[in-house]
């Protein structure tokens, strides 16, 4: 699972990101829709209320022909026809009595409606004295009413959308601001804090490396062995702390840099870290293996990789290291990482397991300075089994 592109953003701004926008998304396609629909409905009904004055005007001339007929002969072959709509007469069972509609299925329920590409509309005769009969008109829909609902909604559809988006971004930067200010707040807290430790655990270091612990006895070097071991994890946590802050104003000095010398010296500066858990070691080191990169940049991934090995490791556990000339990685057998968090572990400030310590940065500077180099980092781990990262260049 390649991490290299692991996103910087906090897991739970881009997850409340990413539901305030599944759901601004489905409300505004909603409304547009509804408001869709509405003006659809209301441009069929002015259709309709247009096509109802005409046929009525038109009925005004044809009933007293149809009543005159009825009155007469009602031969069928000289049925009344109208010039501009085609007419039916159907009787009180509402049944065709004599029909030249295009449609056989009349909706009596409707007084006028569209049906099958035509308009039709219902014409009771009783109020005419012309007993229980329906005069039906039919027209046909040339749907130009429709063509033009369809090209305003379109337009207005369009307008309204990006006045939603529009609306849309505003909000979210609202609802994000919160998160936003937090995470300044909490980089502006680790940038004092970084300040005040390095100059304690400079000298606490320096005096240690000072000491001839030939002269002490046992008890006193274990208490100091434990006191080194603190002050270089607080050391570690300082220097990533100010990679993380400063990482812009930092002078990149790239050049050829032999990975297999630096990598031996890291495993010595966590010597006592691994003493103190009883870990075993088993190196599978290639030499001489060179790469152009910046050394502080190579220190803080090989330094991060190894603490989290050591960290989230068991007592008396188990760390693979193997270094080729293309590939360094880093295997051990301690407490995994759940499934649904492998994904997230290379985004700054997440922490698989919180029972531990940290700030959960190291992962994501890693990341940081992989993408930057082009590098490929991936990791498989499961839980209670262990976890391997390596990372892999050209």
């Amino acid at each position: 699972m390649s991490a290299t592109s692991a996103s910087g953003i906090n897991f739970a701004k881009y997850r409340t990101l990413k539901s305030f926008l599944i759901l601004y998304g489905i409300m505004s396609v909603l409304i547009l829709a509804l408001l869709g629909l509405l003006y659809y409905q209301y441009a069929k009904a002015v259709m309709l209320s247009s096509q109802r004055l005409a046929m009525q005007l038109e009925s005004e001339s044809y009933v007293p022909k149809l009543k005159q007929w009825l009155e007469n002969d009602r031969n069928l072959s000289t049925f009344p026809k109208d010039l501009a709509y085609t007419t039916a007469l159907y009787g009180y069972d509402r049944k065709p009595i004599i029909s030249r509609l295009n449609g056989s299925d009349i909706n009596f329920k409707e007084n006028i409606y569209v049906a099958s590409g035509h308009i039709y509309l219902i014409v009771p005769l009783l109020p005419y004295g012309m007993g229980e009969y329906y005069l039906i008109f039919e027209t046909e829909d040339d749907g130009l009413w429709r063509q033009q609902t369809l090209e305003i909604t379109l337009t207005f559809g369009i307008i309204l959308f990006l006045m939603l988006v529009g609306v849309g971004f505003l909000l979210s930067r609202l609802i994000l601001r919160p998160m936003n200010e937090a995470i300044a707040l909490l980089d502006d807290f680790i940038k004092d804090t970084t300040h005040e430790l390095n100059t304690p655990v400079s000298a606490i270091l320096t005096n240690l490396e000072s000491l001839d612990r030939t002269q002490l006895s046992e008890s006193v070097q274990k208490k100091l062995g434990r006191i080194e071991i603190a002050s270089r994890t607080i050391s570690t946590l300082y220097d990533d702390l100010t990679y993380l802050i400063l990482n812009h104003d930092l002078i990149i000095h790239n050049e050829p840099l032999d990975i297999s010398h630096l990598l031996g010296e890291r495993i010595e500066y966590f010597r006592h870290r691994i003493e103190q858990k009883k870990i075993t070691l088993k190196l599978s080191i290639t030499g001489n293996v060179t790469l152009s990169s910046d050394r502080t940049k190579m220190t803080r991934v090989i330094d991060n990789l190894l603490s989290n090995a050591i960290k989230y490791n068991k007592m008396g556990g188990e760390i693979l290291i193997s270094l080729t000339p293309s590939t360094l990685c880093i295997q051990d057998n301690g407490i995994g990482i759940p499934k649904d968090m492998i994904d997230r572990v290379f985004e700054r400030y997440t922490r698989a397991d919180k029972s531990v310590g940290g700030f959960g940065i190291g992962l994501h500077i890693v990341a940081m300075i992989a993408k930057e180099y082009g590098m490929n980092i991936t990791i498989e781990s499961e839980q209670n089994q262990g976890t391997k990262i390596c990372v892999e260049w050209r």
